[in-house]
């Protein structure tokens, strides 16, 4: 669940100290004999007045280095959560974080786990707060004032610790940092709420108790913004960027005109083909659409203003289920409302819908992204003059793994019967819907699946799960015999029922999961496409958006689909890792990225973090030339339009500052300058050909 653990939150501007015991402050010339280290070298260095660890992080995953509690763990119920003082030597920001663990953690489960930035020359303290349970005041957010962003995870067990670590996720290259004051702390000495006035969010959903450049302030501010950008929109569609009627490079090669997108490798380089025969790098934009909205039953006192029933705006409440993931229960369905739209009925009158969509694109011709990314409105893209893509999914009656586990869900069967079927059923309208526009550029299907559930969930689950008797039948080919299989695995199994995963993982037992877990993946996207082949032959299957991401999985992919796909949340694309003995022979593409800081009024900066404005502006353009360097991709998404309501998602408590915009239909100036230069190189840039 997404709740608040007041009493699990360290002390903050404006917050009262609270008290600390020290874990470790390395003043001992011999190094912890807890610490573990993965993919890190350290060294105890002298450092202000005394000393600290200086820790080199490769360019691994998930370099860290690892503190392994002792027999029996350590019990730290007294305290209601870990912090470690970080400091940077580096000129850049490095996003760090910091993992506790109760015994059976897997980085979802039985931990939890903190994050914030490390600012170049600056001591960052990074906190980890014990999330036991206990939901304070500000239920159904990620990030809360003053605090800002709060602990993730599942509830833990201060009392038995067996594990915490400080890593660095996915660093896109080496990076140095050094950990003093490793300490434990206990809960603040003035409840949060006493802290924090209410109401604190104004009539636009915006922060009250703070302002910043870009804040509205009334009505009229809205009107005046939307007449100038207006104008200034007129006068950036008057400039011709040499571009095709896509978005495809017109200074660039002549190719085969299809009417269709393709892709195509150039001199080593995948790109998309525009049906007119140019080529074209995808840069999108995701979520384009107005549908956000925040729970406001039973937090009715944190808004200075609500609509009533009689009010224009009353078209903005809605009813949602509370069941997913919030902390306080909602019986039946709770009443949510869209600040966003009711900015958008402020600023662009009764025709709002169309005057929005107008605006919108005009928008992103003029910021350079060519593309309307997943998860946009069907009314943006059914009435879209740019190229766009499709997001759509599998849904039925169709079991899962039952052992597997997953963030989203489970895994589904894609041995069960009725996969095709449902296939078949759930892709059939959107590829009816779209098949026929060359704006169209593809599809993708599904999202951030649980591809660990496959090799994790099959052999506990019953004998009669679809993908289990699957796997038996694999093996029953090859070995002939549950003994046999004995053998080659070290297991012990009676039968075939009682099959599972050996202790101590062998050879064999490797190679025959990966095999496994190979015909997993290729059943998968062969269904999906014998689907799309169906209904929409003449576009692109753009995949499945891999978060995790097995080498299985993914090579499956790229033996059978069109361009593979991946959310990836980091500073830069590592382009060695998916190039050279890492290439897979098919085009990729992003399918989600963003940055975010706490300078604009926001609580939480998303899951990679910046300093301000600026630096996650500086980001944007240094993520998207690195893709763009990389001859295996073919664009990268942004994840997402609009930020997200300050006082979370509903489904899911997300509070993140990633738009473009904000929740009053404002852009974010330092966004659109980086996003206009560096989309205005890109395609010079890719294909090796200079600037004019």
């Amino acid at each position: 669940m997404i709740c608040m653990l007041l009493m699990g939150l360290a002390a903050a501007d404006g917050v009262p100290a609270a008290r600390e015991a020290v874990f470790e402050s390395f003043e001992n010339e011999a190094l912890p004999g807890t610490l573990v280290l993965h993919n890190v070298d350290v060294e105890r260095i002298a450092h202000g007045e005394g000393h600290a660890l200086q820790v080199d992080f490769e360019v691994v995953d998930w370099p860290n280095v690892f503190f392994q509690a002792p027999e029996g763990g350590w019990d730290w119920g007294e305290y209601s959560g870990i912090a470690v003082d970080i400091y940077n030597p580096t000129p850049e920001s490095v996003n760090v974080a910091m993992r506790v663990d109760n015994a059976g953690a897997d980085g979802a489960n039985h931990c939890n786990t903190a994050s914030t930035t490390a600012l170049p020359g600056e001591v960052t303290t990074l906190k980890a707060a014990f999330r036991t349970g206990g939901c304070g005041p500000f239920w159904g957010m990620r990030g809360v004032p003053i605090l800002g962003p709060v602990t993730r995870g599942s509830n833990v067990d201060p009392s038995c610790i067996v594990a915490f670590q400080v890593f660095l996720p996915r660093p896109s290259a080496p990076h140095r940092l050094v950990l003093d004051n490793i300490r434990l702390y206990g809960g603040i000495s003035a409840p949060l709420e006493d802290l924090v006035a209410f109401p604190f969010v104004d009539r636009f959903g915006q922060y009250r108790h703070d302002d910043w450049p870009g804040k509205v302030h009334s009505e009229e501010e809205l009107t005046a913004r939307r007449e100038a950008e207006a104008a200034a929109l007129e006068q950036a569609a008057a400039a011709s960027m040499g571009l095709d009627a896509y978005g495809g490079w017109a200074d660039g090669p002549q190719l085969e005109a299809t009417g269709w997108f393709r892709t195509e490798q150039i001199d080593g380089k995948w790109w998309l083909v525009t049906p007119d025969g140019h080529l074209f790098f995808s840069t999108g934009m995701d979520c384009v659409g107005t549908w956000q909205q925040t729970f406001v039953e039973k937090r009715e006192t944190w808004f200075e203003w609500l609509p009533g029933e009689d009010s224009p705006f009353a078209a903005f409440y809605g009813r949602q289920s509370g069941a997913h993931s919030m902390a306080e229960p909602i019986d039946g369905e709770g009443r949510t409302f869209g600040f966003y739209c009711a900015n958008l009925l402020r600023k662009y009158g009764e025709d709002w819908p169309e005057r929005w969509r107008a605006t919108t694109y005009a928008r992103l011709k003029a910021w350079g992204f060519n593309t309307i990314a997943n998860w946009s409105q069907q009314d943006v893209l059914e009435n879209s003059p740019m190229p766009f893509v499709v997001s759509a999914g599998v849904r039925g009656d169709v079991r899962r793994i039952e052992a597997g586990g997953g963030y989203w869900s489970k895994m589904i069967d894609v041995f069960d019967p009725a996969f095709a079927e449902a296939a078949d059923r759930s892709l059939a309208p959107t590829a009816t819907r779209y098949g026929q526009n060359p704006l169209c550029i593809g599809y993708f299907v599904d999202n951030e699946m649980s591809w660990e559930g496959v090799r994790r969930g099959v052999l506990p689950s019953p004998p009669d799960q679809p993908c289990r008797e699957a796997l038996v039948r694999q093996l029953k080919e090859k070995y002939g015999s549950i003994r046999a299989v004995n053998e080659a695995w070290g297991t012990d199994a009676a039968d075939w029922a009682g099959l599972r995963e050996p202790a101590n993982a062998t050879a064999a037992f490797t190679q025959d999961m990966d095999d496994f877990e190979y015909a997993f993946a290729r059943q998968y996207f062969e269904t999906v496409q014998n689907a799309l082949r169906t209904h929409a032959p003449n576009q692109l299957y753009l995949g499945c958006r891999f978060s995790s991401a097995p080498p299985a999985a993914v090579r499956a992919a790229g033996d059978v689909i069109d361009v593979v796909s991946f959310n990836r949340y980091e500073e830069t694309i590592r382009c060695e890792k998916w190039t050279g003995e890492n290439d897979i022979g098919k085009p990729l593409i992003i399918g989600e990225f963003h940055f975010g800081a706490l300078d604009r009024g926001m609580f939480h900066t998303g899951l990679v973090g910046a300093e301000d404005q600026e630096d996650r502006a500086r980001k944007y353009a240094a993520y998207v030339r690195s893709v763009a360097d990389c001859p295996a991709f073919v664009g990268c998404h942004w994840f997402q339009y609009i930020d997200e309501p300050i006082t979370g998602r509903w489904f899911d408590g997300e509070n993140y500052n990633i738009g473009f915009v904000d929740a009053t239909d404002s852009p974010y100036p330092e966004m659109i300058e980086a996003a206009r230069q560096v989309h205005a190189e890109v395609y010079a840039r890719r294909y090796g050909r200079p600037e004019r």
